[in-house]
């Protein structure tokens, strides 16, 4: 099943771009709710290259790597990569004033279709805030 969860971040391509590929950023963003956060990122943003954040609950009660593999990048346009047998693709959509992100994932089977539109779905909008935050810094 695949799944897609979208947004628009009214900010030029290139700090979009830059916020969601570089780890400095990602820490800063990458979480589906207040009571999570992701402690370190790497990015080797290359195709074959590998990528990993570390996501834990802020009470220290769970965690998880979330990792894979670049297999495509084009920059300001798309990236594609790997998490195990799933795939995943994010497209930046320029137009005026915005830039429209849209990932589309395969879904895993330990989580409803509902549960995990919504998680992406949240994460998405952070990235939203944290980019257009900065923008109007």
């Amino acid at each position: 099943m695949r799944i897609t969860v979208e947004t628009s971040v009214a900010a030029p391509i290139d700090q979009v771009w830059q916020a969601y590929t570089t780890p400095a950023d990602i820490v800063k963003w990458n979480a589906a709710s207040d009571d999570w956060h992701t402690t370190r990122a790497t990015v080797d943003l290359r195709e074959g290259g590998a990528f990993s954040s570390r996501m834990e609950a802020k009470d220290g009660s769970m965690g998880f790597d979330f990792a894979g593999t670049y297999t495509k990048i084009v920059t300001h346009k798309r990236i594609e990569y790997m998490l195990g047998d799933r795939k995943a693709e994010v497209e930046f959509v320029p137009g005026p004033n915005i830039v429209v992100v849209r990932v589309v994932f395969d879904g895993e089977a330990t989580h409803s279709v509902e549960q995990q539109q919504a998680g992406w779905q949240a994460i998405l909008d952070n990235f939203k805030r944290y980019v257009e935050a900065k923008q109007s810094a």
